[in-house]
């Protein structure tokens, strides 16, 4: 199997989103020996932390894809466009996993995203409008086209299916690890 992961929050390091990135695709490369991966990462003047990261990655069933598009750029491409699909980048894909900001179309992959918490559907009033514009547009996306959506906890996955009104079988509790 194909699996294609964004990992474009990496270049915000230190960040929750960004370390959360890292450790997981560190930690799916140790225990998957059989499935491919391409990595994804779009940044107009950070790629160079893309390339750092897959230098510390084993290669062997690991691709990196790197776009020189800003994350702006993207938003309206996919977030509000939702045209060109991630696979014209990275080629064909079984899975595709988003991050936390775009949600690109899929042509063939099954859909697959993590949320963290829907803090700007609870507050709004409390976030940069931007923002809250930026992940209701991304969050209806993952509503129409995500099959498996990866929860931080049992309150976010009851957010989720009460704020988005998704179904309890596609909402899948799994607790961030940590790094040793």
């Amino acid at each position: 199997m194909r699996i294609g992961i964004d990992i474009s929050q990496i270049v915000h390091e230190g960040t929750g989103v960004g370390t959360y990135v890292r450790c997981m695709v560190r930690s799916l490369l140790k225990i998957d020996k059989k499935n491919e991966y391409v990595l994804f990462g779009a940044s107009l003047r950070r790629r160079k932390i893309f390339q750092s990261f897959y230098a510390t990655l084993p290669r062997a069933r690991v691709r990196l894809v790197t776009v020189p598009i800003p994350p702006i750029v993207l938003d309206m491409l996919w977030n509000r466009l939702h045209m060109t699909p991630i696979e014209k980048f990275t080629g064909p894909l079984d899975i595709f996993w988003s991050s936390d900001w775009t949600q690109p179309p899929l042509s063939r992959a099954k859909g697959v995203t993590t949320i963290h918490d829907l803090t700007t559907m609870r507050f709004p009033n409390e976030m940069d409008v931007r923002i809250v514009a930026t992940h209701t547009r991304r969050l209806g996306w993952v509503k129409k086209e995500c099959r498996a959506i990866f929860c931080d906890s049992e309150s976010t996955k009851k957010d989720i299916a009460e704020l988005l009104h998704i179904p309890g079988t596609r909402l899948h509790v799994i607790y961030p690890g940590v790094s040793l």
